[in-house]
């Protein structure tokens, strides 16, 4: 087997052709650029004539436009995901065409790799063309080319984290509609329930720590932990690394006190687990029969029921048989007699 059948499976070959080679593709890339060009023109717009900043666009307002892009970016990424990855699986299951996967020579762990690929693939391939409305912010400064990297790749992970979830759902719903649901969903509550939780969480942990008389010393405020789950607060981390200290409360009274994480890398660590099992339990889920067992156990419970199965088949009868059957039936009419 060369190098190419390894890594180019049957699988992920035809979502290839059938994903890449539509006319929806090439409309959905125009789209997604022209919103993202046309949100850079805006903002652009606004920041130079509503007196924000100076008339002209400086590193000031370059930086700005660079941080409302990623974040515009970042939701577009939670909205597509989800409706590219929730139905690989379920689609396949309502078009008939999954038993017809699953008996060829490709595996669980390969069926969802492939699938989960294809689809991030063509998001990967959107965010790639959106490379030329970030070149508008390099031609006034205030970014460098390694926060352009960083903010690209954790992109690319909070793709992998909502396409494995998508692929999961996908797997364990019959129907698309209640996968793609249950998708968004959990999109929502990781975008959305982790900020309004961190504010609620804020407030009460404030007034507690106010309201105690003198207040006691701490280095840092446990709330912090909660904003790293948030995707929008471990980009707003990239951007500034002091924004973890500011979400963790970090006390100035030392020197040496700091957030005991950065929430970018809290993120991290936290949804790479989440991505693990969400397709540890789409590979165990895909096939509708449990893997064989092992042991002598299970070989004697296999035996048995293949025993059993053969019992039960009906076998023609054989010519032998057959002229036995006639001799024996005048001998029965004749003791009737």
């Amino acid at each position: 087997m060369n190098w190419r059948n390894m890594v180019m499976n049957p699988v992920l070959d035809k979502e290839f052709r059938l994903r890449m080679r539509s006319p929806r593709s090439a409309i959905t890339i125009l789209a997604y650029v022209l919103v993202m060009g046309l949100f850079a023109m805006g903002i652009i717009y606004v920041l130079t004539s509503t007196g924000m900043t100076s008339s002209r666009v400086d590193s000031g307002t370059s930086r700005l436009m660079f941080y409302a892009l990623s974040i515009a970016q970042l939701v577009l990424i939670a909205f597509m995901t989800p409706a590219l990855t929730a139905g690989v699986i379920s689609g396949e299951r309502e078009k008939q065409t999954l038993n017809m996967l699953l008996t060829t020579q490709q595996s669980s762990s390969a069926i969802i790799l492939s699938k989960l690929v294809s689809s991030l693939s063509f998001m990967t391939l959107i965010i790639v063309a959106t490379l030329p409305v970030y070149s508008i912010v390099f031609l006034y400064g205030g970014v460098s080319t390694g926060q352009l990297l960083l903010v690209f790749l954790f992109d690319l992970f909070v793709m992998l984290l909502l396409g494995a979830i998508g692929v999961c759902f996908s797997t364990l719903f019959k129907k698309t509609i209640f996968a793609v649901i249950m998708t968004y969903g959990a999109g929502l509550v990781i975008f959305l329930f982790t900020g309004i939780a961190y504010l609620f969480a804020m407030s009460i942990d404030q007034a507690n720590y106010y309201s105690s008389g003198a207040a006691p010393v701490r280095a840092y405020s446990w709330v912090g932990y909660i904003l790293g789950l948030n995707p929008a607060g471990a980009l707003i981390s990239i951007f500034e690394p002091s924004f973890s200290e500011s979400a963790f409360f970090v006390q100035r009274s030392n020197l040496q006190s700091s957030a005991p994480i950065a929430l970018w890398q809290e993120f991290l660590l936290v949804y790479s687990v989440v991505i693990v099992i969400m397709l540890w339990i789409a590979i165990r889920k895909i096939r509708p029969v449990r893997g064989r067992r092992r042991g002598k156990a299970g070989q004697a419970v296999q035996a048995a029921s293949d025993g059993r199965h053969e019992d039960s088949v009906e076998l023609p009868p054989q010519p032998e048989e057959l002229k036995q059957m006639e001799k024996v039936e005048p001998k029965a009419g004749e003791r009737e007699k």
